[in-house]
This record gives C-alpha cells, structure tokens and sequence, in this order.
C-alpha cells in the first residue's frame, strides 16, 4: 500500500507543475515562496503569484501536517485519537478579467493510526475542482464540466453525477441562497472499495490535480483578450464578496486549517485582493449580470 510520504511527494511534485504552468500561462509574473512549519508537527510551501497579466493574485499550497487534534476536529471527525497526518494541495486563482473565472482546486489525504469503529486506521481522500465565473458563459461551462466528467468516467462512470451532486449542494451560499459558481465536483472520505483500491484511488486524486492546468489555460485563453467595461469590473467585485462570504462562513477547509492551529496566510490565500459589497444590489432584468444569477442554482446538466 502508498504509505503517507508517497503521496505527500507526489502531492510536491504537482504543486511544482501547476506553478510552472501557471507562470508560462501568465507570463508576466513569478511565484513567491515561504516555507513553513507548524507547531505541533509538519509544515508546507505558500506560493503567491500577485499581479501578473491576467492573474492578480494566485496561491497553490502544498502541506503536510500532523500531530494532535483539538477536541473540535475529534468530535467532528467522530474520532477518539489525537495523532493524524494531513496532506494536499489547494489553489485558488483570481484573474484581473471580469470575463475570466475564478477557480478553485483542492486534493487531500488524511490518516489517522485508528478510530472510534476499531483498530484499524482511518484514511481518505478527498478534493475537487469547481469554477466561479463572474460572468456565466454556457459554452464555457459546459467545457469545464465534460472535462471533469471525462476525468471521473476513466475511474468510475458513477464518480461525475455523484460529485457534480455533492458539489452542487457543498458550494451553496445558503445565506443567499445560490450557488457560489457552477459547481464541479466535490468527494471526500473516499476510500478503497470492492470497486479500487488504495492505488487506483490516490491515481484518481492525481488525475483531479493534473485536469486544473488544461481546463484552466483553455478558460483564460478563451477571454483574456476581449474588452471589458468599468462596470462589469465592478460586478467582478461585487461576485468576489459573494466568493468571500462562502469561504468565510462554509468552507470547510479553511475551518480545518484554523482549527488545527494551520498557517492563517496559507489558509486566507484563499480571499481576493479586492471585493465591494454592495447594498441590497439588483441587476438590471435581462441583463447580463441578471442572467448569471438566474444560473447560480443547483442541479444544471452542464456536461449533458
């Protein structure tokens, strides 16, 4: 079986690919490292990329921490044990474009020695990809979802409707009560099953990563060009406070990262450099603005 330093290099190795794609991409700025440990065990690799020509600033994470659990993560977890190791990747790109999304990425391990149902160790994967555009583009969603869909069917044809399910309910601003963006797909606590194994699983995990560079280049190639005014960059930023909120109040990593004593940087890279609540904002009927609020709801066959 992978033991959890396999995966954590494997997890290194395609941080190292992302930031390098993602720099040839960009072509006008560079990453920022900040190497880092964690008291209480472990540690990780921050990279920033701020205000390149069409990232205006950009994160990809690798860690791999461990140690003891609060008692908050150990009752959520429904776990007796404090030891567990935790590794992956995450990123969150927000270009300058208002017609260029923002999109999120996420793989993961967590092990724990055993648990609550017995003597055997707890371990999962989990992560997805999902997009948020400031501006619904159809043919661009309906790209982004084949891609993931196509990804999902080379493991498992049950994988794409179950995590584009998950991810549709996961990234729910309930408080508003829409959709952060279009969804993507979302797993966790996946583990070996009678249909694959550990091996076929952490490939899977791999697969997830490295689908972010080809959907992502396309997406930005595809806008990065065409002309915007003064207020679709404001409905970019008014879209921004709505990404803020989620991660804020919802997301459950950053809760993760907070409550095992994590990098408080490394863990609100995930907040854009600028956004702009607006009171009681309303759209114009029939404008495009209004159009995208009208698809950020649950359950869109994007991939159909």
């Amino acid at each position: 079986m992978i033991t959890k330093e396999q995966i954590a290099e494997r997890y290194r190795l395609i941080q190292d690919e992302i930031c390098a794609a993602l720099e040839h991409m960009d072509g006008g700025a560079t990453f920022e490292q900040e190497v880092w440990e964690r008291n209480g065990g472990g540690g990780g690799r921050t990279r920033i990329l701020q205000n390149g020509n069409i990232i205006e600033k950009g994160g990809v994470n690798f860690s791999a921490v461990g140690g003891e659990l609060s008692h908050v993560l150990k009752k959520s977890l429904n776990v007796d044990q404090d030891d567990f190791f935790a590794t992956g990747v995450s990123i969150v790109i927000h270009p300058n474009h208002p017609l260029v999304p923002i999109i999120h990425m996420n793989i993961r391990y967590f092990e724990m020695p055993s648990s609550v149902f017995g003597d055997k160790p707890l371990r999962w994967f989990g992560g997805g990809i999902d997009l948020t555009p400031h501006y619904i583009v159809e043919e661009d969603a309906r790209f982004f979802h084949r891609q993931l869909k196509n990804c999902c069917d080379s493991f498992n044809p049950e994988f794409y409707p179950r995590f584009k399910t998950w991810a549709d309910e996961y990234f729910c601003i309930k408080h508003r009560s829409e959709m952060r963006g279009i969804g993507g797909i979302f797993f966790d606590r996946l583990a070996a099953n009678e249909e694959l194994s550990w091996n076929e699983i952490f490939e899977f995990s791999q697969a997830v990563g490295r689908t972010f560079i080809p959907i992502y280049a396309e997406l930005v190639n595809r806008n990065r060009h065409k002309t915007f005014s003064p207020e679709q960059q404001e409905w970019q930023y008014q879209r921004r406070s709505r990404y803020a909120e989620f991660n804020l109040v919802y997301d459950a990593g950053t809760r993760f990262g907070l409550e095992t004593n994590g990098r408080i940087e490394s863990i609100l890279m995930s907040l854009p450099p600028q956004a702009r609540w607006v009171y009681n904002y309303q759209p114009k009927p029939g404008s495009e603005e209004a159009k995208t609020l009208g698809l950020l709801r649950k359950g869109i066959d994007w991939a159909g």
